[in-house]
């Protein structure tokens, strides 16, 4: 395993995470002849997301063809949906076939970053106290890696077995025991199904309803894989029409929020199909408009609520107790073991590492009104550090790989013009981010997400700071090729 310290030449490129967007850009600057580029893990294994959320039932809820690098295509993918290992084992292929090895450390926490101006470096410490310095500093951490954990009075106080779904206690039999799970959000709805069957009783605390629609998921039939192994050009024809189903309900969401009710239709309708208690259905109608928030996709969730094991409680948490979750109505609802479907603190980006810019200025603070940054890639005041599936590019309608992808060529043009044009950093320009985010906020306010509802997608302060309110090609014209004119150059 390759090392580096502050005594050795500084890195070309520092790249911190291994996720799809660690990886995904470490082959393309391979591929370019970037060879001077290290990944920092804070974790024992690579994977990101698809490291982490290991919980009973995960899966993608974007098609395998869609869900992977257009330039290493799996014709091989068991299921139109890829489990979780799959995915992982995915990631794990690409770093062996492009023998990323070497390019990374494992176990390497940053704690903090700082841009040493007259050097042109940043230069990052590591919990270890390692220090590492680099020309380009690219964080790869997503949107998805903090799991959020709810504000609930005596939390602390319960005597069971507690943890969040993207911590899950393999160890943890809960065969027979009392369960109790807070959250009904993506990750809920596919391991509820799983241990409901297993568990003695399931009590389901839910803040607001979901909309869940059937799931056009099946395994691939050993013909299909034996088709597209011969034929690999099928499978790139099924990834394109893919994108094209997908990208088509981007006009829901973006441009005629009134065709959503087309999806709120088939939503009823499985919902109807799927539980015949009326009281239940009536407990599991969402009250804000379709697509305000994540819209989900199962097919085992409704009927796993409709056991006689189960109970959904709509109504809200007061405190949780040593050995009870106390609702607002004074009841009591007994539990051996707790488990947070909570999600993720999906707005605080780059948290908990420290990044220093200019002039010490620290991200947290060019922040405190919401994350944003140009193109989703860039922040003013943090010359040579770019962001990838940073603010605002966020999907709800098709694959994050492409975006990422579109992001990997605007990085490595910066990369490139950086060496080419013989410059010690480029710093984008404090107007041009205004403008770019004035107009992103704008467009949002048009799109589904702002049609009164709080979710993920945005801050404590109420501004969106996650989702891309366009289209993918939109933004992959966007990000064709970076603009120098919107960065200030020192050389």
């Amino acid at each position: 395993m390759t090392t580096r310290s502050a005594q050795q030449a500084p890195l070309r490129v520092l790249i911190i995470g291994t996720g799809f967007a660690g990886v995904g850009l470490a082959i393309q600057l391979q591929k370019a002849g970037v060879d001077d580029v290290q990944l920092l893990e804070k974790a024992a294994d690579i994977g990101g997301t698809w490291r982490d959320n290991s919980y009973p039932g995960a899966a993608c809820d974007v098609p395998s063809h869609l869900y992977s690098f257009s330039f290493e295509p799996k014709a091989d993918w068991t299921r139109k949906f890829a489990p979780q290992a799959e995915i992982h084992g995915y990631l794990l292929q690409c770093v062996e076939k492009y023998q990323l090895r070497p390019r990374i450390r494992l176990n390497s926490e940053v704690h903090t970053a700082v841009f040493d101006e007259p050097a042109g470096l940043w230069r990052v410490t590591l919990v270890t106290g390692e220090v590492f310095s680099a020309q380009v500093l690219v964080s790869a951490c997503g949107q998805l890696n903090q799991p959020a954990y709810p504000q609930i009075p005596g939390i602390e106080r319960f005597a069971g077995e507690a943890f969040h779904s993207a911590r899950w206690r393999h160890d943890l039999d809960l065969s027979g025991k009392r369960v109790a799970v807070i959250g009904t959000g993506a990750s809920a709805i596919q391991f509820v199904p799983q241990i409901q069957p297993r568990v003695a009783q399931l009590q389901l605390f839910q803040r607001s309803a979901a909309y869940v629609l059937a799931k056009p998921d099946r395994a691939y039939r050993t013909w299909e894989l034996a088709l597209m192994r011969r034929l690999p050009w099928l499978q790139r024809v099924d990834r394109g029409l893919k994108y094209i189903q997908h990208e088509a309900r981007a006009l829901a969401f973006i441009s005629f929020p009134g065709l959503m009710k087309a999806f709120k239709f088939s939503f009823t309708r499985h919902l109807q199909r799927s539980v015949a208690d009326p009281v239940l259905r009536a407990s599991l109608q969402p009250d804000y408009p379709m697509g305000c928030k994540r819209i989900l996709i199962s097919n085992d969730y409704y009927p796993a609520l409709a056991q006689a094991n189960v109970h959904v409680v709509s109504e809200a948490i007061r405190e949780i107790g040593p050995h009870a979750i106390v609702t607002a109505d004074g009841r009591e609802h007994p539990c051996d073991v707790l488990i947070y479907g909570t999600g993720f603190a999906a707005s605080d980006f780059l948290a908990p590492m420290q990044i220093h810019g200019l002039g010490g200025l620290e991200l947290n603070q060019a922040w405190q009104q919401g994350a944003e940054a140009y193109k989703g890639i860039s922040v003013s005041g943090f010359p040579n550090l770019f962001i990838l599936y940073g603010p605002n590019t966020n999907l709800g309608h098709s694959s994050i790989i492409y975006m990422l992808e579109s992001q990997f060529r605007y990085v490595l043009g910066c990369v490139r013009a950086l060496r080419e044009q013989g410059l010690r950093y480029m710093d984008v320009k404090p107007a041009v981010q205004q403008r770019y985010n004035q107009k992103i906020q704008a467009s949002i306010h048009r799109t589904i997400w702002a049609q009164g509802c709080n979710s993920w997608y945005m801050s404590a302060s109420g501004k969106h700071t996650n989702n891309w309110p366009g289209y993918t090609f939109s933004y992959r014209c966007l990000t064709r090729t970076p603009e120098l004119t919107d960065y200030e150059c020192s050389r």
